[in-house]
């Protein structure tokens, strides 16, 4: 297999382990906002975006988003817009960053900057995108942000953030020892 189809192997196989993970864990963090569920389905996204780089992982996201909303008939092309911004935003700036400085320090700061990037992005999105989803009026969106969309951004992009760092290096090694990428 060459190096081209394996790259192209390895990614669909995180996008699918991504997208097996959105669907089968979901649970809420804020109490409050229980319609807000957490899942881990960034973490292989940020595997493929400081493995292959930022626009592997766009793709991906883009697949994913566009399959969550086929599969589960959840949020719709709205839901799937929303992944698609806010993964978007959390793997693509953490790709960027963790393309000039590949080292511990420089993933650090890729997912510090990933995830401060996600939270705000989020902040307009939620409030264009929230009320034409919902039906709701900006203004309960508005209110929703300090309280319940900010911390919960935070935290999904925090505990993903935890779990990439602790999984990246055993995941490269792996791939590295079977020839998978260089």
């Amino acid at each position: 297999m060459n190096l081209k189809t394996q790259r192209i192997t390895t990614v669909g196989v995180l996008t699918a382990l991504s997208l097996i993970l959105m669907v089968l864990v979901k649970f809420p963090l804020i109490p409050t906002a229980p319609f807000l569920l957490y899942e881990p389905g960034d973490i292989p996204i940020l595997m493929i975006s400081f493995i292959f780089g930022p626009l592997p992982a766009l793709i991906s996201t883009f697949i994913s988003s566009v399959l969550m909303a086929v599969i589960t008939g959840q949020g719709g092309p709205y839901g799937a817009l929303m992944h698609f911004i806010a993964t978007g935003a959390f793997v693509g700036v953490a790709g960027l960053v963790y393309q000039k400085k590949h080292d511990k320090k420089g993933a650090i700061y890729a997912l510090i900057s990933g995830s401060l990037t996600m939270t705000l992005i989020m902040i307009p999105a939620n409030l264009i995108i929230t009320p034409l989803y919902l039906g709701v009026n900006y203004n309960i969106v508005a209110k929703m942000l300090l309280p319940a969309i900010i911390p919960f951004n935070l935290l999904k992009t925090i505990i993903n953030s935890i779990f990439t760092f602790l999984i990246y290096k055993k995941l490269v090694k792996f791939l590295s020892d079977r020839n998978l990428i260089k």
